[in-house]
């Protein structure tokens, strides 16, 4: 439970911490902060993107327990002693995910705003699905809004990490 303090003038805020990436992150938030904003503003982690702030464009998403979710419909307050995944914590040891590289490889970042969610909803899917079919990829990355490639990339490199072909030549 969030330790409640009260400053001088009479705002309450909670002491909370948030386990991003694998480390613990102890922040003094008030009770209306979204984790969208404590992620970027506090946190510095930027590749959360802001988009819409309404749930409907996905560029927040990032995943808490294991679960994609929009980070601006989530109040950091509910995110305390959970674990967040945000697109820094994808990489590792300096090495992208292979998501990541068959994103890059399969031309499916254009301006790629949106690729940070897209990423962690792919990665979200092919964690519990590692075989998706071309509808299911769809549905994994329907909250998701790519207003610049359209979808035939993104899906080809999701199915492509699914089937170990990271470059469009693997077969």
């Amino acid at each position: 439970m969030a330790q409640a303090i009260t400053d001088k003038d009479g705002v309450k805020r909670y002491l909370i911490t948030l386990n991003v990436n694998g480390d613990a992150h102890t922040v003094l938030v008030k009770g209306n902060a979204i984790l969208t904003n404590v992620l970027r503003e506090q946190l510095d982690l930027t590749g959360t993107k802001k988009g819409c702030e309404l749930g409907d464009c996905g560029s927040c998403t990032v995943l808490l327990d294991g679960k994609p979710v929009d980070s601006c419909l989530v109040l950091a307050i509910e995110a305390d002693g959970r674990e967040i995944t945000t697109i820094e914590g994808v990489a590792e040891n300096g090495r992208l995910d292979a998501i990541q590289e068959s994103m890059i490889n399969h031309a499916a970042v254009q301006c790629g705003y949106c690729t940070p969610g897209m990423v962690l909803s792919a990665k979200a899917l092919l964690t519990r699905n590692p075989n998706p079919s071309e509808q299911e990829v769809r549905e994994a990355i329907s909250g998701n809004l790519c207003r610049c490639t359209g979808y035939v990339h993104i899906v080809e490199a999701v199915l492509a990490t699914a089937q170990g072909r990271l470059t469009p030549d693997d077969h």
